[in-house]
C-alpha cells in the first residue's frame, strides 16, 4: 500500500479538523501502518498538555492522540519553526514526537502518495 500523510495545520478545538484528523488516522490505520503524522503551524497546538476543552463545551479529543502507538502509529512529527513561533518545546506535548525543520517535512511528505490535510 502507498504511504499516506497526515497533516495538522489547524488549531484545537476551534473547528472539527483535529478530531475528524485523528478519526481519519485511526480508521487509516485498519488498512496500512505506512503513516506519516505531521503536525506544523497552528496544528502544533492540537498536543498540548492540559487541555480543558470543557471549559469551552468541547469533546477532549486530545487524549486520543496518545493512543497512536498502540496501533503502531510511531512517525510523529512536529515542525520544529511552529513550536519555536509559539514559544513551545517537545515537553509541553502530550505525546513523543520527533521534531524536525520545514525542509525535512517538506521532503517527508513528497514520500506520500497521498496527504490529507485537517
Amino acid at each position: 500500500m502507498n504511504r499516506i500523510g497526515f497533516v495538522f495545520q489547524s488549531s484545537p478545538h476551534s473547528t472539527t479538523k483535529g478530531r475528524e484528523g485523528l478519526d481519519a488516522i485511526l480508521a487509516a490505520s485498519a488498512y496500512s501502518e505506512d503513516i506519516g503524522i505531521f503536525f506544523i503551524g497552528d496544528g502544533v497546538q492540537q498536543l498540548l498538555e492540559a487541555q480543558q476543552p470543557e471549559k469551552i463545551l468541547s469533546r477532549d479529543y486530545i487524549a486520543g492522540f496518545k493512543m497512536l502507538p498502540l496501533y503502531d502509529l510511531e512517525e510523529i512529527f512536529v515542525c520544529q519553526t511552529a513550536l519555536l513561533n509559539r514559544g513551545l518545546k517537545s515537553h509541553n506535548l502530550n505525546i513523543d514526537v520527533e521534531v524536525i525543520s520545514n525542509q525535512q517535512i517538506n521532503e517527508k511528505l513528497a514520500q506520500c502518495a497521498q496527504v490529507m490535510v485537517f
